[in-house]
């Protein structure tokens, strides 16, 4: 068993499978909190939560967050690249059908196999391409977004952050090459966001929502799912391949529907069942693929 465990934790797809289960946890407390706070707020928030969480850790074990130059450099744009993704991604939601956003941000596993394959000139195989193609379209079945001609710019924003991600995604990845940790990954993102976040929250028009204590363990919940969520990807990325990992993200959507059918009481007709099939098959394609490679 010991041996077992130990085989997981070195495994990419595992820790992915956990970052997808711990957005989806992070997705409840963002729709519990989007009530009490602005989008602005909660991006600020939970990128905050992550910063102090990484600095409780790193500054009692003496770890060092100064980076050379050439791993900075990707740091920054990881992170810049990131926190764009995420402020577009809520604009989106905000402004969109929210299973229209979602079904456009999750093209970013689309955007990085096209990403991959020309700036880094490496092609996929078929099977990844096979099983990222099936995951996306059982995306496109669970949520079924519906379009809007009318609301083309929160569209095109919307894909847009689809494809800043995948760009953050393929810069994880680098990061994990070049032997930078996964906590200090996390830290440079957590404090690019929060800055920029808290810009926009102190330029927004309306009041600050005030922190109660009804609503402190929505944020408190939202900040520990998300840097728990960014340190399992930041590993998922650094241990296993970017496609097959990216293939994996899809069971974010599957672990928020569930949450929504056992908190909300969503119910879900019978093309989501069929949608959630052709995600869990796109995992299994994409392992078998990453085994043939």
């Amino acid at each position: 068993m010991r041996m077992s465990w130990r085989a997981l934790a070195q495994s990419g797809p595992f820790w992915m499978v956990v970052a997808g289960l711990c957005f989806g946890v992070m997705g409840v407390f963002v729709k519990l909190g989007s009530h009490s706070f602005s989008t602005a707020e909660l991006v600020f928030y939970r990128c905050l939560a992550g910063f102090i969480g990484i600095l409780l850790i790193a500054l009692p074990a003496r770890r060092p967050l100064r980076v050379g130059w050439s791993a900075l450099r990707v740091h920054l744009s990881r992170s810049v690249s990131g926190f764009v993704s995420l402020m577009l991604y809520f604009y989106a939601i905000a402004h969109l059908p929210l299973p229209t956003a979602v079904t456009l941000n999750y093209t970013s596993p689309l955007w990085l196999m096209l990403v991959t394959a020309l700036w880094l000139r490496q092609r996929p195989s078929a099977g990844q391409v096979a099983a990222i193609i099936v995951g996306f379209a059982g995306v496109a079945l669970l949520l079924q977004p519906t379009f809007d001609a009318a609301a083309w710019l929160p569209g095109l924003l919307g894909l847009l952050s689809g494809l800043l991600a995948s760009v953050a995604y393929m810069n994880v990845h680098e990061l994990g090459r070049l032997g930078e940790p996964e906590w200090r990954t996390v830290f440079y993102f957590s404090l690019v966001s929060s800055l920029g976040a808290g810009v926009v929250m102190l330029a927004q028009r309306a009041p600050l929502a005030p922190i109660t204590i009804d609503s402190v363990g929505i944020v408190l919940g939202m900040g520990v799912a998300a840097t728990c969520a960014q340190l399992a990807m930041t590993r998922a990325y650094r241990k296993g391949k970017s496609l097959v990992v990216a293939s994996l993200a899809y069971l974010t959507v599957v672990f928020s529907t569930l949450f929504g059918v056992a908190i909300w009481g969503d119910a879900l007709p019978a093309a989501s069942y069929l949608g959630i099939a052709a995600i869990i098959a796109c995992g299994v394609l994409s392992s078998v693929a990453a085994r043939r490679s």
